[in-house]
This record gives structure tokens, C-alpha cells and sequence, in this order.
């Protein structure tokens, strides 16, 4: 039962991740494709330009499979009496099914799947550019109440951020940096969020300090 229990909680990651790649690789219109995943079929037949995640697909179903395992795995460790548990023959054949059929998905997974994502670097980001949680970032110069009216606008009319900041009175030399603020550029850690420079300098505040 421990055994299994760790072959679930297995199962249990490979499921999400397996679920969070489909979704990051859906597309190619109304989805979120940030990911390109691999070609390995010739695509859908209902939706032109669609790549099936049909790896994905196939790992959360062996997941959903072992799930199934564990449970009868719990009821049948559950049974038995005194010091015979005639569920033996039940436990050893599902924690046989539950690591070939979980081995076999891993590794068509990786070689089919993992091994030719790559990532739409485009699409990524004109999503980042066009995010209004980048308006979070003027917390510090306008306060919160404004921060907040300023993406309310912004959801409405304008899609990137210089647009929302013009919407809240403000001016940017360099704009917002959502690289520097996430730490993906090459400045000196003492540099950045607290006791540094703002990643954001404000030249003009309508509303005021």
C-alpha cells in the first residue's frame, strides 16, 4: 500500500503537468499557446492549425488509470480478516498495472512530447506585454486605488501598458520592465524591488505624490 501510494502520488504530478502543458499549447487562436508542442499527428480534423495534445492526453488517462489502481488497492488492503487477506492476488495485479502502464507513458511522454516542446517566445510575449497585472507595478508611485482604476481602464480600451499609464495621468522614461522585475535581466540583485531603484520612474503624476 505504501508503495502504491507513492506510484499515486507520482501519477498525481504527471497529471497536472501533463494538463498544464495541453492548456499552454492550446491554440492556435482563442488558446494560450505559449507552448509549440510536437507534431505528431497530422492535426485535427475540425479545427485547421490545432496540434492534438494527444501525448498529454494519454498520460492523464494512464494517471486516471492508477488513481483506479490505488483505489481498489485501498479497499482491497481494507479487507480480510485476523491474518488472511484473500485481496492479495487483486493488490499485486493493480501495483503491476499501475508501474507498466505508468512506465510505458513516461517514456512515450518524454520522447514524444517533452523532448520536442518548444516554446512561442512571439506569443509569450505579446501575452506579457498586453497583461494588466503589469499595472501592479505602479502601486508604489500612485497608491492602490489608483492602480486599480488604471486596470479597470485599461481592461476596457488599451492593451499595453503605456496605454494604461497615459489612462492614469502618468509618463514613463524607460516604461515598465517586466523582465527586470522579474529578475531575468542582468541587474544587480541589491539593485532591484526594495531599498533599490524603482523599475519604474515616474516624470509626470497627474494625481499627485
Amino acid at each position: 500500500m505504501f508503495a502504491h501510494g507513492a506510484i499515486n502520488s507520482v501519477a498525481t504530478g504527471l497529471f497536472k503537468i501533463a494538463n498544464d502543458i495541453r492548456l499552454l499549447g492550446s491554440g492556435p487562436r482563442s488558446g494560450l499557446g505559449e507552448l509549440i508542442l510536437p507534431e505528431n499527428e497530422p492535426g485535427s480534423s475540425i479545427m485547421p492549425g490545432k496540434v492534438n495534445p494527444t501525448q498529454c492526453e494519454a498520460m492523464t488517462m494512464v494517471c486516471c488509470q492508477v488513481f483506479g489502481n490505488h483505489t481498489a488497492m485501498t479497499v482491497g488492503g481494507s479487507q480480510g480478516h485476523f491474518e488472511l487477506n484473500v485481496y492479495k492476488p487483486l493488490l499485486a495485479h493493480c501495483m503491476i498495472h499501475s508501474i507498466q502502464l505508468l512506465a510505458d507513458a513516461a517514456r512515450s511522454f518524454t520522447v514524444h512530447c517533452i523532448e520536442g516542446i518548444r516554446a512561442d517566445e512571439k506569443r509569450i510575449r505579446d501575452l506579457m506585454e498586453r497583461s494588466l497585472m503589469l499595472v501592479t507595478a505602479l502601486a508604489p508611485k500612485i497608491g492602490y486605488d489608483k492602480r486599480c482604476e488604471g486596470r479597470q481602464v485599461g481592461a476596457r480600451a488599451w492593451n499595453h501598458a503605456e496605454g494604461r499609464s497615459r489612462a492614469v495621468g502618468l509618463r514613463f522614461r524607460d516604461g515598465i520592465q517586466p523582465a527586470r522585475a522579474a529578475g531575468q535581466d542582468d541587474t544587480p540583485r541589491a539593485d532591484r524591488g526594495h531599498g533599490g531603484p524603482r523599475e519604474i520612474t515616474v516624470l509626470e503624476n497627474s494625481y499627485g505624490r
